[in-house]
Parts: structure tokens; C-alpha cells; sequence
């Protein structure tokens, strides 16, 4: 294993710690958002679809961008930029302020999150065991720490700039220093990848000649993403309201919720891949889904606010696993254009954010919000059935399972 490559894999880990602190001090302050600017109940689902539908565009956009540029190169731009508009978000005291801010940051989170996923399925590729799991533990970290973060702003009562000025000078610089260690698909390896250990593309895998990425074999891996973000967007989004005006919780103990979430989540993703290693992404995907689907029928349920932390904290075990999972498989289906799959695929990341926030608050308003928890539950539940999707063969990594041949996840021969 190479230097360079244990150098990237540190980098980025940092790259995603920096991402989860950074969208769990927005959105586990949303009732202050909506405060400060007053944000009526209506107008909110509105400002929360808005971030996704902008970050699907920046996904997009990111897809073309690094025909031309490597993805290190964007993921290092497009970081900053994500955390100025948090910064921006704060400092405002009229809606168009915010909404500039909010755009800004949906367009810049859409490259992030495509580039560091790039990034990270490359670098996976390259050490021929799955890493992909601990990327995203990271990004669990952070959110514990933004989280966190927000519990001290909501208890002391500060501002959202007093809450936000301080992470931003600190960790953007942070960010560029690291970003100068990024790798790059082929960046540092050798013939047959770190150790010479790689996995070729699956029997049926639709990957032309130019590295093509074939709809047919993506379509499911798209359509879990988008039940795995449905179910992430609501405790992201809901669950500090659902515990406040559901549940009867005071302010501080709303922000607990996500907090517990993404505890769970780092202690899922850090054994996880171990658990892909040992018994492949499929079964790990279908318990991911059934202690998901638990969760939420817990919390659709709970008489008071511990018992729905307690849901919370089912959930953050159950969909740990999915999404980065998700986007290691479609790395290995589209070896040769691994760039462009992640890109597509991330889309329905922000597809997952644009129904569910709008879904549960819809049903919450015209219904209840408990009512509103069982549309999450039946769609983690698709994902049971979807996860055959994860192939065996080309999807497991570990002991008994790494494949002879290497095969480059990064550029295909079309410049991608």
C-alpha cells in the first residue's frame, strides 16, 4: 500500500468529517432558521425541497465538470464554498438572504457530495477491500460534532452566527490543507492497484466500450438511494420538529434526535465493513433495512420524546449501511465509468431529500405527523426486497471474495 494512497484515504476521511459537521449544524437548526427569518410553516417545506433540487443540478453539472477536470479538484472548491454558505445562512435577517445562502449551498453541496464519492469509490477500488463504509463513518463523526455543536448554540441561546463563525474560520482552512492530499483514480497506484488486489466488473454489467453507463443495471441501485434518502431526509429534516411538537420535548432535547442518529450511524458504519467482508452487501443491506423499518414504527408510535430517541436511534442503525454501499456497488457494476455512475446515482440522493421533506410534511399537515412516519417505514421496507440488487459476486470484498483481476474505476477510455 502506498503512501500516497494511505495520505488520500486520511484526506479524505477529513473531507467528509468537515461535510457531517457542516449539514448537521443547518439542518439540526432548522426551527431557529425558520425563526429568525420567519419562516412560516407553509413556506418552510419550500426552502427544504429548494437545497436538493439545487444540489441535483450541481450533481449533474459535476458529472460534465469532471470530464475536464479531476473530481480532487472540484471536492477541494466546492467545500469552501458549502461552508461560506453556512456562514451566509447565519448572518441574514430577510428571506432573500437566506434563500441566496440556502441555493448556494444546494449547488455546492451537489459537487461536494459527488466528487468525495467519486473519490472514495476510486480509493476502494484501489485497496480491493471495502473501505467505503469508514468514508462515511466519518461524515457520521462530524455530524455528531455539529450536532453537538448546535445542542451548546440552542442551550446558551446564541445566534446562529456566533454558532457557525467559529467552525467555519476554523475548519476551512483545515479543508484546503487537507484537500492537497486527495487522490485521484490511478493517482499512486501500482499495477493491479494498492497490493495488487482489484475487483472486475460483474457477468452482465452493462459497460460498453467506451464505459458507458447502462440504465437498466443503475435503476435499482437509483431507486434504493432514493428510499434510503427518503428515510434519512425525515430524521434529518423532522425529527427535531416531530420531538418538540409531537412529542412535547423542550428545544435542547429536539436537537438530541439527530445527534443520537448519527452516533448510531458512526458505530454502524465503523464495523460495517467488516460486516461486508464477512457476509456480503446483501445481507448486510437487508438487516440495514429491516432494523430501519423498526425504527420508524417505533417512533410513529412513542408516547413521549426518550421513546422516539429510542426510534431515532433504531433508524441511525438500520440505514447506516445503505447509501455508502450503495454507492461502492455502483462503482463495481461500471468499472470503466465508475465517475459517471456515482454522479447519476447521487441524484437520487437529492430525489430521496425533494419527496421525503415535502412527503412527511404534506401528510403531517393534512393527517399527523405519526401517520406521516409509516410512508418512510413501507419504503425502507422496498429496499429489503431491492437489496438483491447487491450482487453477490461483484459486490463483496474481504476474505474469500476480492476478485484476481484490477480493473481502473476512475477514467474511462473516454476521458471520463
Amino acid at each position: 500500500m502506498t503512501e500516497t494512497l494511505r495520505r488520500g484515504r486520511a484526506s479524505l476521511a477529513f473531507g467528509f468529517l468537515v461535510q457531517g459537521v457542516t449539514f448537521a449544524l443547518l439542518v439540526t437548526r432548522i426551527p431557529a432558521l425558520q425563526d429568525q427569518y420567519g419562516i412560516s410553516d407553509g413556506l418552510l417545506p419550500v426552502f427544504l425541497a429548494a437545497v436538493p433540487i439545487l444540489a441535483g443540478v450541481g450533481s449533474v453539472c459535476t458529472e460534465r465538470l469532471v470530464r475536464r477536470v479531476p473530481p480532487s479538484r472540484v471536492l477541494r472548491w466546492s467545500q469552501p464554498v458549502v461552508l461560506l454558505s453556512l456562514l451566509g445562512a447565519g448572518a441574514g435577517d430577510s428571506l432573500w438572504q437566506v434563500a441566496v445562502a440556502l441555493g448556494g449551498f444546494g449547488l455546492a453541496v451537489g459537487a461536494l457530495d459527488a466528487s468525495m464519492n467519486m473519490l472514495g469509490v476510486s480509493l476502494q477500488r484501489a485497496y480491493g477491500r471495502s473501505i467505503m463504509l469508514g468514508f462515511h463513518a466519518a461524515y457520521s463523526l462530524g455530524g455528531i460534532v455539529g450536532a453537538s455543536l448546535a445542542w451548546v448554540g440552542a442551550h446558551w441561546d446564541l445566534s446562529l452566527l456566533v454558532t457557525y463563525l467559529p467552525v467555519v474560520v476554523v475548519l476551512l482552512p483545515a479543508a484546503l490543507v487537507g484537500s492537497r492530499w486527495y487522490v485521484d483514480a490511478g493517482d499512486g497506484e501500482e499495477s493491479g492497484g494498492a497490493g495488487g488486489v482489484g475487483v472486475e466488473a460483474g457477468a452482465g454489467t452493462e459497460v460498453g466500450a467506451g464505459g458507458a453507463v447502462g440504465l437498466k443495471v443503475l435503476w435499482p441501485l437509483c431507486l434504493v438511494m432514493t428510499c434510503a434518502y427518503i428515510g434519512d431526509s425525515t430524521v434529518s429534516n423532522w425529527s427535531a420538529k416531530y420531538l418538540q411538537d409531537v412529542l412535547g420535548s423542550s428545544e435542547q432535547l429536539a436537537t438530541v434526535p439527530y445527534n443520537v442518529y448519527m452516533v448510531m450511524n458512526l458505530v454502524g458504519r465503523g464495523v460495517g465493513d467488516l460486516g461486508v467482508r464477512r457476509f456480503g452487501a446483501v445481507s448486510v443491506v437487508r438487516w440495514g433495512a429491516v432494523v430501519g423499518a423498526v425504527g420508524f414504527g417505533v417512533v410513529a408510535v412513542a408516547p413521549g420524546a426518550w421513546t422516539g430517541i429510542l426510534g431515532f436511534t433504531l433508524l441511525g442503525i438500520g440505514l447506516c449501511v445503505i447509501v455508502p454501499q450503495t454507492f461502492a456497488a455502483a462503482g463495481r457494476l461500471f468499472p470503466g465509468a465508475s465517475d459517471v455512475a456515482v454522479a447519476r446515482l447521487n441524484v437520487f440522493n437529492y430525489v430521496g431529500f425533494l419527496i421525503g421533506s415535502p412527503l412527511v410534511g404534506g401528510i403531517g399537515d393534512a393527517w399527523n405527523y405519526r401517520g406521516a412516519m409509516l410512508v418512510p417505514l413501507v419504503l425502507v421496507l422496498v429496499i429489503f426486497w431491492l437489496a438483491r440488487s447487491f450482487a453477490p459476486e461483484p459486490d463483496r470484498y474481504g476474505d474469500g471474495h476480492e476478485r484476481p483481476r484490477a480493473t481502473d474505476v476512475g477514467r474511462g477510455s473516454n476521458g471520463l
